[in-house]
């Protein structure tokens, strides 16, 4: 299963693999499955499709693109079918490629919000540093604090190795944005909440594409 997704803007799109689970779509995006079903004894071969599924509230900029990713990419040599699905038309053989019919986000609002902050004191003084718009998963620094903001909540992610210094001015610096926001978009106030590296939440992973497992950083 592959995830289309523009971070910023459309120089920013990639599709990328993730886990093969219906509960990681989103009506926001576009999606390629290839779905192998299993061999028909008649023709020794084996079968299947590959699905390009367009979420109902997904780019249509993206729609065409996604499809032609799915045959370059993805189903290169022709080895099955290509079918468009728009959201609410899926075969059965689609659910069952993906585990099973489940329950999965309809919109990714956040997608407007998220913003991804630096905390650290690496050159002797303490500092905040926006990252770009077009950020992941290795951003996240165990030597120090990230902020996400991702519209609903902040939060604060403490690194591995972080110091007490960070974590305590970086606490500060993120009640100074929170209380910023609720004067700047009184519309949307924030919540703010504490996550340490591993314990990650969906409101917080959601913010990244195609987020997984963190490696191991070189030492440990």
């Amino acid at each position: 299963m592959f995830h289309m997704r523009a971070n910023g803007s459309a120089i920013c799109t990639r599709t990328i693999h993730i886990d093969n689970k219906a509960e990681q779509l989103n009506s926001a995006f576009c999606y390629i499955v290839r779905a192998p079903f299993r061999y028909v004894a008649d023709t020794q071969s084996p079968q299947g499709k590959v699905y390009v599924w367009i979420g109902n509230k997904s780019d249509p900029a993206e729609h065409d693109l996604c499809a032609d990713v799915a045959r370059e990419l993805v189903n290169k040599n022709n080895e099955f079918p290509l079918e468009i699905l728009r959201e609410g038309e899926e075969p059965s053989e689609f659910w069952d490629a993906l585990g099973g019919q489940k329950d999965y986000p309809k919109d990714a609002d956040f997608m407007q919000y998220s913003r991804l902050f630096r905390c650290t004191n690496e050159k002797g003084f303490f500092c905040v540093s926006e990252k770009t718009v077009d950020f992941c998963q290795e951003d996240l620094d165990d030597d120090d604090i990230m902020m996400l903001d991702n519209g609903e909540q902040v939060f604060l992610w403490v690194g591995s190795h972080a110091s007490e210094v960070e974590i305590k001015l970086a606490y500060k610096a993120v009640q100074v944005y929170v209380q910023h926001l609720r004067v700047k978009q009184p519309e949307r106030p924030r919540k703010l909440m504490v996550t340490v590296k591993g314990k990650e939440t969906k409101r917080f992973t959601k913010c990244f594409h195609a987020w997984g497992k963190h490696k191991l950083p070189a030492g440990d």
